[in-house]
């Protein structure tokens, strides 16, 4: 589901967090895809804020930047917005309309649940189906999102020279990367509640799964920023220095205990924190699994101190375990990036949808 989309071929994922932009092209033969190129760019300071692109000069150059150092041919991108700024609710229809007849409809139904003048907002609509409670209507999904939020992502696009093909739903792509993980866990995720903690800059975002369908989605702020912030702070770094060196290494001896310790520490409380939230306000008391995307599963051993803290199996996301590799694509790097790959996956995912 799409907030804006027109169907196009070969389509490129990318993917605007808060401190990178994150490239990834597949191809798919049958049931089986390929990663064909990659690329992780770093984002200058504050050219994104609060999950919206505060600076489209720079943010569009970044893009630009990262899908040159991609090498894609592909000519159309899809990207997403954060749920944060999407309005949703699960209405219900009389079965049978066609296309046009639900389209109007909604606009009706529209003004109440959308707090924008309709012609402020990209309105979206999917029919889930039948009602539980009456074969005779269905239930409809509506999303919305303010038309400058998104005028915006489709600016940096267009900037780098390609056409906007899909404005998707970060959570949205998240679920469509999940999907691929799904498939090797026991049932195939049937009958299990799976959390997905995807830790980024400056927000994790939870994402609780069960049977392979989202039942509950929230934002706590939490983020590697934290870290990268403590880094510059200790060691007399920039922070684009201090950003470098929390990924590639080189710090003093005492990094690891005066401060990656604690942010680890720390991750594992915001995440009992999380799923106590989540047992507050649902039905179940207990997941199967714990799933850890964003920059942050790359610390190693993350998921094994979350996993003894919280008492539940916990493993680091990777929707590219079944996947081939072009030959340009290094294994380790793919490996070591996977999980921050999440979103940029389910949006690549979005040229075979067709």
């Amino acid at each position: 589901m799409e907030i804006f989309a027109k169907k196009q071929q070969s389509i490129v994922g990318v993917d605007i967090s808060s401190s990178a932009v994150k490239v990834l092209e597949l191809s798919k033969s049958g049931d089986h895809y390929r990663v064909e190129r990659y690329t992780v760019d770093p984002l200058p300071q504050n050219a994104v804020v609060e999950n919206a692109i505060t600076d489209v000069d720079q943010v569009g150059h970044a893009v630009e930047r990262a899908i040159k150092r991609s090498g894609t041919r592909c000519k159309h991108a899809a990207v997403a917005v954060a749920a944060s700024h999407v309005i949703t609710k699960t209405i219900t229809m009389t079965s049978g309309l066609n296309e046009s007849e639900l389209e109007t409809q909604i606009e009706l139904e529209a003004d109440h649940y959308i707090p924008y003048p309709l012609d402020e907002v990209n309105l979206d609509f999917e029919v889930i189906g039948p009602s539980g409670s009456d074969p005779n209507q269905d239930e409809v999904l509506i999303s919305a999102c303010r038309k400058e939020i998104v005028d915006d992502y489709i600016a940096v696009i267009e900037q780098a020279g390609l056409a906007p093909a899909v404005v998707d739903v970060e959570s949205y792509a998240m679920e469509s990367a999940y999907t691929l993980i799904a498939k090797h866990l026991p049932g195939g995720g049937m009958e299990k509640t799976i959390a997905i903690l995807d830790f980024g800059a400056t927000t994790m975002h939870m994402n609780v799964m069960h049977n392979n369908r989202s039942i509950y989605t929230r934002d706590h702020a939490f983020g590697g920023k934290q870290l990268t912030e403590e880094i510059q702070r200790r060691y007399g770094l920039s922070y684009a220095e201090a950003g470098l060196a929390k990924k590639v290494g080189g710090l003093p001896d005492n990094y690891q205990t005066d401060i990656l310790h604690p942010f680890m520490e720390a991750m594992c409380q915001e995440t009992t924190r999380a799923l106590q939230f989540f047992y507050s306000s649902s039905q179940f008391s207990s997941v199967d699994q714990v799933l850890i995307a964003g920059g942050c599963a790359q610390i190693l051993g993350v998921d094994e101190l979350i996993a003894n803290r919280a008492g539940i199996h916990a493993s680091v996301a990777n929707p590219f375990t079944s996947m081939s590799l072009a030959s340009r694509i290094k294994p380790q790097s793919l490996s070591g990036d996977a999980p921050s790959l999440m979103v940029a996956c389910g949006l690549a995912m979005r040229s075979f949808e067709q």
